[in-house]
């Protein structure tokens, strides 16, 4: 049976897919490595990590939180870094891998064949019953099954709304959304309401076009892809001629008994002994239900496998091309880079102006003084009791507007004079750094300069 169904005989509507259930080795694993990123996925939001949840990913309120460490408004530069590692990752995963992410590790891909595709087997039966039950009247039991399956489709995209708001407004906010009366939320309301409807008519109506249409990834491939790049393809060298199974084995030259399987499990309903095709997600599923046929009738396995084009057309081993070196090169030095950014991040910012307009003043003993406004940006979400001074002994810090205590997530702003004496002044203008000391260590630093005429 094709995976394809057919449209209506004026040629209107959708062409819905009615993938036969997939099984094998490599759905086993597909299964497992779904399973943990799916748990990786909702646990995430709720696991308290240093005082803070493992993940988040609040835009409105510019806060940014991975495993402990907290990026805020003047840690954007990092936030858009970690996301350009993350696209060079993709990118070089692509060249080496094809399309591997798609099947292996897209949220699209796990929740619509390992968490929604499921649950359509589990009540309707596979592909041949699925079919026949929509093309059947309303019956008693169509309206049962039917009625069941989206209620649990509604069910779980509500679960996935939740998660996905708690990666963004925070487990905390949504926790009160949820257990507080409606009134006092009605905009986190509403935001349930249409993160579970998007969700809902993602995964119960537009399915595979995710994949195949709206995402741009696929498109991508082409541009990414070289003739090393290792992808889910069809031995066409020796598949080819294809044709039906038969006693006199002379009159099949070719491995490929033309059975459909490797069609009918595909869950965007290509045919991967075309060729490569952007609607392929390397999900493997085509694999294991060639190799099942190819055990059956004692032929070797892997006439569909992860080959390169070299090794289809010229029987080149693999071996990764210059591209893939390239792109691996600048994600280790990106990552390099980013980790040394990291490693050098303040806690503590600190930022320290000459105030505007002003100019230094003499003092009545003979002292020079320049007046200066700070502003100490505390990154962490713990409050920090600090002391301001210059990292010179010999200056002296005569407070305008003081402050000892820099809250959590908080700024606070100075005012202060900074004070030498004469036989310190060398030249018009010398540098001078402030720091900030608690218990004795210094969390931050700032460097300005200092004007004055020499004596």
């Amino acid at each position: 049976m094709p995976a394809k169904n057919k449209t209506d005989k004026q040629g209107k509507g959708r062409n819905f897919l009615y993938p036969k259930q997939p099984s094998g080795r490599l759905y086993i694993y597909r299964k497992w490595v779904s399973y943990a990123l799916l748990l990786c996925l909702f646990s995430f939001p709720f696991v308290q990590f240093k005082g803070e949840q493992l993940v988040l990913l609040n835009f409105v309120s510019r806060k940014f939180v991975f495993f402990g460490l907290i990026f805020t408004p003047q840690d954007f530069y990092l936030f858009a870094f970690a996301m350009l590692i993350f696209i060079l990752f993709v990118i070089c995963f692509t060249v080496v891998l094809g399309r591997l992410w798609c099947g292996w590790a897209c949220p699209q891909t796990i929740f619509m064949e390992m968490v929604f595709r499921r649950i359509e087997y589990w009540i309707e039966g596979d592909a041949l019953h699925q079919k026949k039950l929509d093309t059947q009247a309303w019956t008693a039991e169509k309206i049962f099954k039917k009625t069941v399956k989206h209620f649990l489709f509604l069910l779980i995209s509500f679960a996935i709304a939740n998660t996905f708001l708690a990666y963004l407004i925070g487990s905390d906010v949504l926790y009160k959304i949820i257990t507080e009366p409606i009134s006092d939320h009605i905009s986190g309301f509403i935001s349930i309401c249409i993160f579970t409807a998007v969700f809902y008519t993602v995964f119960a109506y537009v399915r595979e076009i995710v994949c195949t249409v709206i995402c741009p990834y696929g498109r991508l491939q082409g541009v990414l892809l070289d003739n090393q790049s290792l992808i889910v393809a069809y031995d066409e060298t020796r598949g080819e001629p294809r044709g039906k199974l038969v006693k006199d084995a002379g009159s099949l030259k070719g491995d490929c008994v033309d059975c459909s399987l490797c069609v009918q499990v595909c869950p965007t309903g290509i045919d991967i002994r075309k060729g490569t095709q952007l609607e392929c997600i390397n999900c493997t599923a085509c694999i294991d239900a060639c190799d099942e046929v190819m055990l059956k009738i004692n032929k070797p396995e892997k006439l569909i496998g992860f080959y390169n084009n070299d090794f289809i057309h010229a029987r080149k081993p693999f071996r990764a091309g210059f591209k893939a070196y390239g792109y691996a090169a600048v994600l280790m030095v990106a990552m390099i880079l980013f980790s040394s950014l990291i490693y050098n991040r303040q806690n503590v910012e600190t930022t320290v102006l000459r105030a505007s307009g002003t100019l230094f003043q003499t003092r009545a003993d003979g002292s020079i003084s320049n007046l200066y406004n700070a502003e100490l940006i505390n990154k962490t979400n713990k409050e920090i009791r600090f002391s301001f001074k210059s990292a010179s002994s010999t200056d002296s810090i005569l407070f305008i507007q003081n402050e000892t205590l820099l809250p959590k997530e908080g700024t606070v702003h100075l005012t202060f004079f900074l004070i030498r004496k004469p036989a310190q002044i060398k030249s018009y203008k010398t540098d001078v750094t402030f720091e900030v000391v608690t218990d004795k260590k210094t969390i931050s630093t700032a460097a300005t300069s200092f004007f004055a005429n020499p004596n």
